[in-house]
């Protein structure tokens, strides 16, 4: 048994001065390194014709009102409903995708203010 622990000893001490060593010739290498120069901006290339004529842009739903975060809104319709609200429902009402709505139903469930009453549909505590 102590032959294991004056063992073990001999290689705290060993990795000890390793780690010190290390530190070193870190040091040493930070020194020999100069500065990085800023490298020039490059040159922004023209704009084409046909980049103009693409299709517009796909329509954005509808935020919630002003004054209301996601989570108001969200939770406003859950707080509304006697029986729960589905995940189906909520993104119909609220107008949310699907990742803004998973989101919000995790934070208003850590907070407290809803819960999961199975899989899919939630309720307000």
């Amino acid at each position: 048994m102590q032959k294991l622990q004056t063992q073990l000893k001999n290689v705290s001490k060993s990795l000890a001065t390793l780690s010190k060593q290390v530190e070193s010739i870190s040091k040493q290498l930070n020194k020999a390194q100069p500065a990085k120069k800023a490298q020039p901006a490059k040159k922004a290339r023209p704009v084409k014709k046909a980049a103009a004529a693409r299709k517009p842009a796909a329509k954005k739903k509808a935020a919630p009102a002003k004054g209301k975060t996601v989570l108001d809104s969200v939770f406003e319709v859950i707080k509304r409903s006697k029986k729960g609200v589905s995940i189906a429902q909520l993104k119909d009402k609220t107008r949310l995708e699907a990742r803004q709505l998973s989101n919000a139903l995790y934070k208003l469930a850590k907070k407290g203010q809803i819960r999961a009453q199975s899989r899919g549909l939630y309720v307000k505590k």
